[in-house]
């Protein structure tokens, strides 16, 4: 499974998500590889390839095994769910 996480630096809501990022992958060992886009051509790509329209923004987080995700900001038990695939 992978749990990817796409991002812009400067981007308000992805600041507001880190630290319930951080949070998820301390206490509950569940890490998001993180793709910042606004900055990088092929993240930028990347994140399109797994958007596929239904996003159009960041922060967006994808559980690739399951192909749900969450588009912009959202709770700790949200991002939880995502992470543990429900």
């Amino acid at each position: 499974m992978a749990l990817l996480e796409f991002y812009g630096k400067e981007c308000p809501h992805c600041v507001t998500m880190e630290p319930l990022v951080e949070k998820l992958a301390k206490e509950d060992k569940l890490v998001f590889e993180r793709f910042e886009v606004w900055h990088d051509e092929k993240n930028a790509a990347k994140l399109e390839t797994y958007d596929k329209g239904r996003c159009g923004g960041v922060p967006f987080f994808i559980n690739t095994e399951t192909d749900k995700f969450i588009c912009g900001e959202d709770s700790y038990e949200a991002l939880k769910a995502l992470a543990q695939g429900k």
